[in-house]
């Protein structure tokens, strides 16, 4: 009795997963389950897999396009300001590549035209050596090219009133 019980529920669950799942055809980005429609459109069968979509909601329309006006960018600073301000910005530009220049003679002499002179550890382990080197021409690159943008960073600022 249990067995026949089994089954039938087995077979009930069975039947209605089958008439749950029906055919999905594909219309290039839509899917739909209508034949007819299918046909018309010349869609393909999508077999062996669950298809789920989900609508997304559509972006609301503005009703006046905005035109993005000068003045609307944000609040105007008058040109004295603006004027100290780039000369602030000039001054720690200028400040900025002078240490950058300090710490790029410093590195050359060290680096020493690649061969830096052996600390007391690199003398018995010679690959050390060689990371040190490697880890010096590095930081000189970096350093260079760290001074090659605080240049274009001046070169973009306006020039400043006591060289004009």
């Amino acid at each position: 009795m249990k067995q026949i019980t089994w089954t039938g529920l087995l077979l009930l669950l069975l039947c209605a997963n089958a008439q749950a799942q029906e055919r999905i055809y594909r219309c290039g980005n839509a899917y739909t389950n209508t034949v007819t429609e299918a046909q018309a459109k010349n869609c393909k069968l999508v077999e062996g897999a669950n298809v789920t979509v989900v609508q997304g909601t559509r972006p609301a329309q503005p009703s006046a396009p905005a035109q993005a006006s000068p003045a609307s960018a944000g609040p105007r600073v008058n040109t004295q300001e603006q004027k100290s301000r780039d000369a602030d910005a000039r001054l720690i530009l200028q400040s900025e590549l002078k240490k950058a220049e300090a710490r790029q003679a410093e590195l050359l002499k060290e680096y020493n035209h690649g061969e830096p002179e052996r600390l007391g550890n690199e003398t018995r382990n010679y690959q050390r050596y060689l990371d040190r080197v490697a880890e010096l021409k590095a930081s000189l690159a970096r350093n260079e090219s760290d001074m090659a943008g605080i240049r274009r960073e001046l070169e973009r600022l306006p020039a400043s009133p006591a060289a004009r």
